[in-house]
């Protein structure tokens, strides 16, 4: 297939699929999890576009979530675009890349007995360094959360926009690496659930100025502590509601499993405000978190609230205690 769309940088050329080149697609069965690296300006992403249409042709549930320059190759790729797709701007969907797990286990369950087909493009120029370090853990993550499951699961990565360093983690934390239409297992892989070495760093020191709270049972204090942070910075009224609850339920989770109290700090930034919740628990499941707990499950459901509001988490745990930092926008994040 050959076609044209508009990339930021302008026009792009889709490569034609992999079959022009002898390249088998990939089986539709078990677990395939995919770094696609394509240099800018859409070239290389035939192979991509041609496993699409064929997860299509099959009626395998589509899952598409990519920035908008790149779902406009995907809806010239897919004319007409098929009923079993759903697509989502990654910039939305993923702008807290710990929401991508739970809303593939969510489509994956709706399409139970089927082979699920997700197109994800999670890193883009404009994110952060944390950010880009949280892209990474979900990535390792991936290969965790679902095994056992029947899913392909191709990751779009801009060679010629992304740094060398986000490369190379992306074949890190992928089996499997396609590049100028051809697939190859990777050589760096670290293994399910292994995470490329800085994800798990110290954070930098909170701000000089960062106000702080202590917790030792009681959650009103909190509350008062996140709001009047959250308007101190100029969150809009919806937003620091949700700053409010996500620091809430990290407060309670702390009491209720990790001794019982903590400690509570905010400042901000030009860009965003943070809140950092410490406490003395250990949370040792590295999916907690990005797993929807059914309604009637006794707990679990926190840290996946945290996770729905804030537009970044990131959190350091281990036996001397956990450090949850949360980020909030204070304007609408740019799409790279």
């Amino acid at each position: 297939m050959s076609g044209r769309d508009r990339t930021a940088d302008g026009p792009a050329d889709v490569a034609p699929g992999p079959a022009a080149h002898g390249e088998p697609l990939p089986d539709l069965a078990g677990l395939s999890h995919f770094a696609l690296l394509y240099g800018g300006r859409g070239q290389d992403l035939g192979w991509a576009m041609a496993m699409l249409r064929q997860a299509a042709e099959s009626k395998a549930p589509l899952q598409i979530a990519v920035p908008g320059a790149t779902m406009r190759l995907v809806r010239e790729a897919l004319r007409p675009m098929p009923r079993t797709a759903f697509l989502a701007d990654m910039t939305d969907l993923g702008r807290n890349p710990a929401r991508l797990i739970p809303a593939a286990l969510a489509f994956g369950d709706q399409h139970a007995g089927e082979h699920v087909c997700c197109l994800w493009e999670p890193a883009w120029p404009a994110r952060s360094a944390a950010e880009l370090r949280e892209v990474t853990r979900h990535e390792a993550l991936c290969n965790l959360a679902f095994s056992g499951r029947e899913m392909t699961i191709v990751c779009l990565y801009d060679t010629s926009r992304l740094s060398s360093e986000v490369i190379s983690d992306a074949e890190r934390t992928h089996p499997m690496v396609v590049s100028s239409g051809c697939q190859r297992a990777s050589a760096s892989y670290l293994g399910p659930g292994q995470l490329p070495a800085g994800c798990d760093d110290p954070f930098p020191q909170p701000a000089h100025d960062a106000a702080f709270v202590t917790f030792d049972g009681h959650l009103g204090p909190v509350r008062e502590f996140s709001a009047g942070q959250a308007r101190a910075a100029g969150l809009e009224s919806a937003r620091a509601r949700d700053l409010v609850l996500a620091v809430s339920e990290l407060a309670a989770n702390a009491i209720g499993h990790a001794g019982g109290g903590g400690v509570v700090r905010a400042w901000r930034t030009a860009q965003e405000m943070l809140c950092q919740v410490e406490d003395h628990g250990h949370i040792a499941d590295p999916l907690a978190g990005r797993r929807r707990q059914p309604a009637d499950a006794p707990g679990g459901h926190g840290l996946w609230l945290v996770n729905r509001v804030c537009d970044l988490v990131e959190r350091r745990t281990g036996p001397a205690g956990t450090i949850t930092r949360l980020h909030m926008r204070l304007r609408v994040p740019a799409s790279g």
